[in-house]
């Protein structure tokens, strides 16, 4: 059975505007880091309509194809590779009934982070102190195995459609690994700059991306050479990069001057050709949703919302600061 990422099916409930006229119907998942929680947002009204709980702290989220089931690592109250407490657990949520049903405990403190449902209905969470991605049936609610990486605090994992090819950002590393899914094994560990942020995979699966944090600049690389093929400049430090549905262009989140900037990048030319300033100083992670584009803004508690027909940014989302991983539910 196909799992996808970052998707929730459950109950309609509300119905959103998307920006090609069709009524979207469904809720944003939203985790909020400081406020140990997972909020539901009504984007129609964006107003918060129901709030669950979570350890401390979750940051990331996935989702079962059937949507009854939603999975949050909880990683811990630190960030990377600083003085805190070691997380080891997975929260399990039912959508429907609000709330966490089970805990999966990975067995030793890893600061789990990312998790992707691969093909082959497998949960793949990347597990920082382990240097590896830990492999977890959610069924027996237990880890079946590891796929090393290569590298320290590899802390966001991206999947290959099909599930066989897997590519981990390790931070402090400032490196990309790539990995053999099936094998379970380290096929490359490619090294990009001091330190990264975040992944990325194109439409195509020809490219990956990685956020350089030291300069204003995103790499790209070969997926059929692994290895660094080129850099996209940007006008601010990049963090988080993600391709727009059509596959022309690279959605990136960045920080310039104490606020935020959402740009866009022409995959064609590798120039930036659109920038839209943000009020909130920091950028978490994409959505993409019924047209629009959904950013959250973790310091300044938002959501910002871009319209993919029309670019234009429309009015954010306001909950509380803490905000990060983001999912649909249906």
């Amino acid at each position: 059975m196909r799992l996808l990422l970052m998707m929730v099916c459950g109950t309609v409930v509300a119905a959103a505007q998307g920006a090609d006229g069709a009524r979207s119907a469904g809720l944003l998942a939203v985790v909020n880091q400081k406020e140990h929680s997972v909020v539901l947002v009504d984007p129609a009204t964006k107003q918060a309509v129901g709030t669950v709980s979570v350890g401390v702290n979750g940051h990331e989220i996935a989702a079962s194809e059937d949507g009854k089931m939603l999975y949050v690592p909880i990683y811990g109250n630190s960030g990377v590779g600083k003085p805190g407490t070691d997380g080891r657990t997975i929260d399990v949520i039912d959508v429907k009934a609000r709330k966490v049903v089970a805990t999966i405990d990975l067995g030793r403190p890893l600061r789990p982070h990312k998790a992707a449902f691969g093909a082959d209905g497998l949960l793949y969470v990347t597990g920082e102190l382990a240097n590896a991605i830990q492999v977890v049936d959610v069924e027996k609610k237990a880890v079946v195995g590891q796929v090393p990486t290569g590298a320290i605090e590899s802390h966001m994992v991206v999947l290959s459609a099909d599930g066989w090819r897997g590519y981990t950002a390790n931070v402090d590393a400032g490196s990309v690994s790539v990995l053999d899914m099936e094998k379970r094994a380290t096929i490359a560990v490619i090294p990009v700059a001091k330190r990264v942020q975040r992944i990325a995979l194109s439409n195509d699966e020809n490219w990956v991306f990685t956020s350089d944090q030291d300069q204003p600049r995103v790499a790209v690389i070969d997926t059929k050479t692994n290895a660094l093929s080129r850099w996209i400049a940007t006008s601010g430090t990049p963090y988080v990069t993600q391709p727009t549905k059509d596959g022309k262009s690279l959605l990136i989140g960045e920080t310039k001057d104490g606020k935020g900037l959402l740009e866009v990048a022409d995959l064609a030319t590798w120039q930036v050709v659109k920038s839209f300033p943000l009020a909130a100083p920091m950028t978490g992670a994409f959505l993409l949703h019924g047209g629009l584009v959904y950013l959250s803004a973790p310091a300044g508690g938002t959501i910002e919302i871009l319209n993919a027909k029309t670019w234009t940014m429309e009015e954010p989302i306001k909950l509380t600061p803490g905000v990060d991983g983001l999912a649909w539910v249906r």
